[in-house]
């Protein structure tokens, strides 16, 4: 079988296609960082802090995950205004003790220093956790 320049193109091009596709399509995630890294990398580049307390077990933490936190809308948000720390509480109890966190799944918001700004227990939305964001990132707090 004779295959001419074209043909050999034109199969290349159908082979790439898929992966050219796939990755104009693939969705961004949130860079979450441990909390020591995420209070560390805030004071030297000057962000707020969005602290997220979960367990594998909640299944409002598991719904917040796959909804809120694979939005579009937050993803950006999060990943151009604040640092994301993600906390396993099974995993770190030390450090859900030390902001009082008593149900899951619980949302904090530090400055830049790593103070609390405010607390959102429970499940939140992504429409209503981009408000809060919007509203925390525009709160001068003297850093």
């Amino acid at each position: 079988m004779n295959i001419k320049p074209i043909g050999v193109i034109l199969i290349i091009a159908l082979c790439l296609f898929p992966a050219f596709f796939e990755d104009a399509t693939a969705v961004e995630s949130i860079n979450w960082r441990s909390y020591e890294e995420g209070l560390a990398v805030s004071k030297v580049e000057k962000k707020k802090v969005f602290l997220h307390f979960y367990a594998d077990w909640c299944v409002f933490c598991g719904k917040m995950a796959k909804e809120t936190f694979q939005n579009p809308d937050v993803i950006a948000y999060l990943n151009n205004h604040f640092i994301s720390v993600r906390v396993d509480t099974d995993k770190r109890p030390d450090t859900a003790m030390k902001y009082g966190v008593m149900g899951l799944p619980s949302s904090w918001f530090l400055t830049e220093m790593g103070e609390a700004i405010g607390t959102a227990p429970g499940f939140i939305g992504p429409d209503t956790l981009l408000s809060m964001l919007k509203e925390v990132n525009g709160l001068d707090t003297g850093s």
